[in-house]
């Protein structure tokens, strides 16, 4: 049914409008479209930022998100944080989401240098939240705190 792939340099520009379309559905945020178009090319240029994976149905995109990578010293491993999660809205609730993750779960497991999944969502993104929980991930653990220029 669906296809989840590593994304293409090709596909930069899709993974860009998702990414200014999830910031402003999900925290009203207005990106900057130059700024994050070269900030997803970065990726594609530097592979140690991150590795993108698209969900396509039909030979269209119709989602994307970003790994990246934190050292575990508790682990002696990595972890891959899941970011920048975008689902087409006309797929939404149809297990595109459980999909991808699954594929990266796998990678995960199979992978002896890998050690766990994590990610961040905002406070008030409850749909999101809702389905984070569905296939098993748990807020238990950690508060997020930050600072940002």
């Amino acid at each position: 049914m669906y296809k989840v792939t590593e994304a293409q340099v090709s596909q930069a520009e899709i993974i860009a409008d998702f990414q200014i379309k999830m910031a402003l559905e999900s925290e009203n945020y207005k990106l900057d479209k130059k700024t994050v178009s070269n900030g997803v090319k970065a990726v594609f240029k530097d592979n140690t930022k991150g590795k993108y994976y698209v969900c396509k149905y039909n030979d269209n995109i119709i989602a994307s998100l970003l790994t990246t990578f934190e050292w575990s010293d508790w682990r002696n491993g990595t972890i891959l944080w899941i970011q920048s999660v975008y689902v087409d809205k006309n797929y939404r609730k149809k297990g595109v989401f459980k999909a991808m993750y699954k594929l990266l779960k796998e990678t995960v497991k199979k992978d002896s240098n890998l050690v766990g999944l994590k990610l961040y969502v905002d406070k008030t993104n409850t749909p999101a939240i809702a389905v984070y929980k569905t296939i098993g991930m748990t807020d238990e653990h950690y508060n997020l705190f930050e600072w940002m220029k």
